[in-house]
C-alpha cells in the first residue's frame, strides 16, 4: 500500500498542474471508484465540472485538492483521493487509457506557455487495478489547532481567499497529523505513545496517534532505532521515542528523495516512473540477509495479520511483564 512518501511524491507532482486548474470534463468509467462519495457518479461529475481546484494538499495517507466555491456563502468543498493498495494518479495529454482507468478529469491548467497562450488542457487519470482505492467530493471543516491542514497547504497566507488552507474534509478530520507536518507535535506524540500498553509498532500505525507511517517505514524505523516491534509504547524512555521519532523523520525524508518504494508496477508517480528506496531498505524485505549494522540474519515474524522484519540482535525481544 502506498504510505507518506509515495503519496507526497503523487502530491507534488499534481501541485502545478491543478492549482488554480478549472475542471473542463469528468468521466467516472467504474462507480466503484466513488465508495467514499455521498451519492452517485452523476452527482460527482455535475458538483466537480466547471470548479477550480486551489491548491494539491496532503495529510498522511490522504490527499485533497480544495475547490473554490462556486457561489458565495458555499460550503467549503475538496476533492478527496485515497490511493488504497493500488490506486495512481497519472497526468498526460492525450494518452491511450490505462488499463484499469476508473475516473478521468479533463483540467485547464491556469499557466500559460512562452507566447501568453493558455497550456493545452491535461488529464488526470485515476488508476486503480483493486478498486481498493477512491475519489469523493467532501465537505471541508476547520482544523482543530487552528494550523493549516495539511502538507502543500503552506504558501502565502496573506491571500484573503485562502481560507481552505485552515480546513480539511470531514472524512480525513479524525487523522493525525504526520511527522514531517510542520504543524506536527512531537511532544503530543510522545505523552500519547507513553500512555499506551501495546507495542510500539501498533502505535505508529495508529493513525489516531501519527499517521503516514505504514508497514515498510515502520519496520526501517525500528530497525534504526535498535527497537523491538512489540516492546510497550509505556515501558519506552522520552529519549528512545525521541530517537524513534528522529528516525522516522530520517527514513521518510530518504525514501522522498527517492520518489518512494516500488517493488511493482502498482506505485508509480502522475509520470508513471517508479520510486527506487527498495534498493536502500535495511529490514523489510531482507529476511534471510545479513543485517547491515551486525551480520545476523534478518528475520521475518508475524503482525497483525502481517509481518514485521527484524534483527534479533540489535532488536532484542523485550521481557514479558511482571506482576
Amino acid at each position: 500500500m502506498p504510505e507518506l512518501p509515495e503519496v507526497e511524491v503523487v502530491r507534488a507532482g499534481l501541485e502545478p498542474a491543478v492549482s488554480g486548474a478549472r475542471v473542463l470534463h469528468v468521466d467516472v468509467v467504474d462507480d466503484r471508484a466513488l465508495t467514499r462519495h455521498d451519492g452517485p457518479a452523476e452527482d460527482f461529475a455535475e458538483r466537480l465540472t466547471g470548479r477550480t481546484v486551489a491548491a494539491a494538499v496532503r495529510r498522511g495517507k490522504f490527499l485533497w485538492m480544495p475547490l473554490e466555491p462556486e457561489h458565495a456563502g458555499d460550503p467549503a468543498e475538496a476533492l478527496v483521493a485515497h490511493l488504497g493498495m493500488s490506486g495512481q494518479i497519472l497526468l498526460g495529454r492525450g494518452r491511450e487509457a490505462a488499463k484499469h482507468r476508473r475516473i478521468l478529469i479533463d483540467v485547464q491548467p491556469a499557466g500559460t506557455d512562452r507566447d501568453g497562450t493558455p497550456e493545452l488542457p491535461v488529464e488526470l487519470e485515476f488508476v486503480d487495478q483493486r478498486t481498493f482505492g477512491s475519489m469523493a467530493i467532501d465537505q471541508m471543516v476547520p482544523t482543530i489547532d487552528g494550523a493549516p491542514a495539511g502538507f502543500g497547504g503552506y504558501v502565502d497566507d496573506t491571500d484573503p481567499d485562502a481560507g481552505w488552507r485552515r480546513s480539511i474534509p470531514k472524512q480525513v478530520s479524525h487523522i493525525a497529523r504526520d511527522p514531517l507536518d510542520p504543524a506536527f507535535d512531537g511532544d503530543r506524540f510522545i505523552r500519547m505513545a507513553r500512555k499506551r500498553s501495546s507495542g510500539i509498532k501498533r502505535v505508529l500505525l495508529d493513525q489516531g496517534v501519527v499517521s503516514g507511517i505504514g508497514n515498510i517505514y515502520a519496520d526501517e524505523s525500528l530497525w534504526a532505532a535498535k527497537l523491538h516491534y512489540d516492546r510497550p509504547a509505556d515501558r519506552l524512555p522520552r529519549a528512545s521515542l525521541q530517537l524513534l521519532l528522529d528516525e522516522v523523520r530520517s527514513v521518510l525524508a530518504r525514501a522522498l528523495e527517492d520518489g518512494g518504494t516500488s517493488f511493482d508496477a502498482q506505485y508509480v508517480n502522475v509520470n508513471g516512473q517508479s520510486g527506487y528506496f527498495s534498493q536502500r531498505l535495511n529490514v523489510y524485505g531482507q529476511q534471510g540477509k545479513p543485517c547491515p549494522r551486525c551480520g545476523t540474519t534478518i528475520v521475518r515474524e508475524a503482525f497483525m495479520n502481517r509481518s514485521s522484519h527484524i534483527c534479533p540482535v540489535c532488536q532484542p525481544r523485550p521481557r514479558p511483564r511482571t506482576r
